[in-house]
């Protein structure tokens, strides 16, 4: 192997990575550097075929459903025909007699309080320290400076009408999450507050008082000294919501980690956290700062005891899927090791630090992994049984590996019940990824027939049955009161009004958390969780018969449409420009997610999941000539312009002529029916590692 390597118990490993393992992250955890390699090594060699033939499973049921829509292609189809078809091959199992699952050791922010989560790329320590610091944040902040409120901040200096407006929405708010016993928090003009509901006063940390609503925390910052506080009648300064309960730190979709570098980078952002030590320095205001993890906040009771709550957002941490393979590790055979079973070993070693020391992330004692990108229940068991090795290894009681179950593919969703069963002690976390499941839609009907536009997904009938099924499903599987029913992200994080009007219906749907892309938007979506009350809402829900499968199957065919020239060319326009536009800074620069302008110059938070739709998408029509390769090329050239103007004030900004991400980015598109279930990865790290070698 080249000195870049070093031998242990039979694996090469990169000499970053096993620095750094050795070095950094395996003392204070109590195991020793030899028996973590042999047991590392006994992993891989156990795992690694087992991965290898999951894979291609994949692949034969692939084919299988290409043949099969190839025979069909412009025939209806009999939903009946298909059922018995998904059955035959394997496709669709048999469904667990009813189960209630079980895991034991669960902190109350996963387990049965309900509130918005973020979800943050794990490469920028910057935005990690935002995002667990997100736990408490300020609501007179979030109103003022977003359309949270109708009209804008007028500019130079505070603008004292807007402030007005901020303050009457908030004392709304007070009004109906903790309403007083006479009048209104309008008139509330200081002293101990006289609460209708007196349990919901809680405890008091100096001036300022801490109230409980749908077991959230509600903070009034009383500080006549204050600008706001000097002018308020009750010296209110301000109002601090409980926002973002929990946080994914996310190694996966988020993130360009295409190497040993990358994944050195990665995890060791993920042992500052979990020891407590994670800072980043950056320049603000004309001054550097220096921002760590917040402290845990104390008060005082109504009895004069003490009541400590978490200053952090609870971390979940997400390994990628079974697909990719990584060369920070190489196996006795000379192949790159699957770099999930890495992430799941060292992420988990990670965290003994956080289990052996103060549990500053986990009171309850566990680890929270969410695994992505699994296709069905054999996949998922696949997960389980590798948690067990890695607790073996690691010295750990049985489950105490937490798992949170993607439920963003095909095969994944129709099997929905028999997935979380094989998970059934450690699961804690399912969640709707609609994107991906979009991406997994097109890809595994690919030869069906025309899709839909892009823009009609949404309304499509099997979209709708998908998430109501993940709701219903896991209430019949009993996840209420005991892990998170979660739902998707909202991609705009410019549009706070619109989020605030429609994120609502997912607490109404009876899920207990949603995705949201800033800590602005935990803090508005939190007043969501203050407005539904989930459990009551699951109550509700739990007794629904579920979403028939055959509306589940049901596939987003255009059919005979006539397409119109303009029409196909708007939507190439606007898939290809999705593509340029996230993959030339993925390519470039290294970001794995970011707010990408769209063609419309709305800024939204694209990752990969997006990038598979749209690549998806444009080889689907490719395929069934709704265009042509010359419309495809047509729309690159166009839209390459567009992007390039786009980021003219980056200077680190290549223009897309002159590198290898347009490169990439036609061959997500012509490639696309040859690339895993459709997934973008494989050819974007082959790309990004040619960027990274010239320079």
């Amino acid at each position: 192997m080249p000195e870049t390597f070093v031998e242990r118990a039979g694996l090469w490993v990169a000499v970053e990575l096993a620095a750094f393992l050795e070095r950094d992250a395996l003392p204070g955890t109590g195991i020793p550097a030899d028996s973590f390699w042999e047991g590392t090594a006994a992993i891989f060699a156990r795992f690694a075929p087992e991965n290898r033939e999951l894979l291609a499973q994949r692949d034969r049921l692939q084919a299988q459903l290409d043949a099969w829509f190839v025979e069909r292609q412009g025939q209806a189809i009999d939903p009946a025909e298909q059922s018995a078809f998904l059955r035959d091959i394997g496709y669709l199992v048999e469904q667990p007699a009813p189960f209630t699952v079980h895991p034991d050791n669960v902190d109350p922010e996963i387990a049965t309080l309900a509130g918005p989560q973020l979800v943050v790329p794990i490469l920028n320590a910057r935005f990690l320290l935002n995002a667990a610091n997100a736990r408490w944040s300020s609501l007179y902040d979030a109103l003022y400076g977003t359309d949270a409120l109708p009209g804008a901040p007028a500019a130079g200096g505070y603008d004292a009408a807007r402030g007005a407006a901020v303050i009457e929405r908030a004392r709304a708010f007070l009004d109906e999450a903790v309403p007083l016993a006479n009048g209104s928090w309008r008139h509330w003009d200081g002293g101990t507050p006289e609460l209708a509901d007196a349990s919901q006063l809680v405890g008091r940390a100096g001036d300022n008082w801490l109230l409980r609503h749908h077991g959230l925390h509600i903070e009034l910052v009383i500080d006549r000294a204050h600008p706001i506080g000097a002018g308020d009648p009750a010296g209110l300064a301000d109002i601090l919501l409980e926002s973002a309960l929990t946080t994914i730190c996310d190694l996966e979709d988020s993130v360009a980690a295409v190497d040993a570098e990358d994944k050195v980078a990665a995890y060791a952002n993920w042992l500052g956290l979990m020891q407590g030590t994670l800072t980043a320095r950056f320049a603000k205001g004309g001054r550097e700062v220096t921002r760590a993890l917040a402290e845990d906040r104390r008060y005082v009771t109504p009895e004069d005891g003490e009541l400590v709550l978490p200053g952090r957002s609870l971390l979940f941490v997400r390994n990628v899927g079974h697909l990719m393979t990584t060369p920070a590790v190489r196996l006795p055979d000379g192949s790159d090791a699957p770099e999930g079973m890495l992430d799941a070993i060292v992420t988990s070693l990670i965290a003994l630090h956080d289990l052996n020391g103060p549990r500053a992330n986990s009171r309850a004692g566990s680890i929270y992994i969410v695994k992505p990108k699994q296709h069905g229940p054999e996949e998922v068991a696949f997960t389980d049984r590798l948690f067990d090795a890695v607790e073996d290894l690691l010295i750990l009681p049985r489950y105490t590996i937490k798992v949170g179950v993607m439920d963003e593919e095909r095969r994944t969703s129709a099997n929905l019940a028999a997935c979380i069963h094989a998970v059934r002690h450690r699961i804690v976390f399912i969640n709707t990824g609609f994107l991906d499941r979009t991406g997994d839609e097109l890809h595994s009907a690919m030869h069906a027939g025309a899709m839909i536009p892009k823009g009609e997904m949404k309304g499509a009938d099997w979209i709708v049955a998908y998430e109501d099924r993940n709701v219903q499903i896991g209430l019949a599987c009993g996840l209420g009161g005991r892990a998170q029913i979660g739902k998707g992200m909202w991609a705009a994080p410019d549009r706070m009004g619109d989020m605030l009007s429609q994120k609502i219906a997912h607490p109404m749907s009876g899920a207990s958390t949603a995705w949201v892309p800033s800590p602005t938007a935990a803090t508005l979506h939190a007043l969501h969780y203050h407005a539904i009350d989930v459990a009551a809402r699951q109550a509700a829900r739990a007794g629904e018969p579920v979403a028939s499968l055959d509306r589940l199957l049901t596939l987003p065919l255009a059919g005979r449409r006539n397409w119109d020239a303009a029409e196909v060319a708007r939507e190439l326009d606007n898939n290809v420009q999705g593509i340029l536009g996230y993959v030339v800074r993925w390519i470039d620069q290294g970001i794995g997610c970011s707010k990408v302008p769209d063609i419309h110059d709305v800024g939204l938070m694209e990752d990969r999941a997006t990038l598979r739709i749209s690549s998806q998408h444009v080889a689907n029509w490719l395929l069934h000539g709704v265009c042509t390769t010359a419309d495809v090329d047509a729309a690159f050239e166009r839209m390459a312009v567009k992007v390039d103007s786009q980021n003219a004030d980056d200077p680190a900004y290549r223009p897309l002529a002159s590198g290898i991400a347009l490169q990439a980015a036609r061959a997500l598109v012509f490639e696309g029916l040859e690339q895993p279930n459709g997934y973008t990865e494989p050819l974007l790290h082959a790309y990004r590692a040619v960027r990274k070698a010239a320079g």
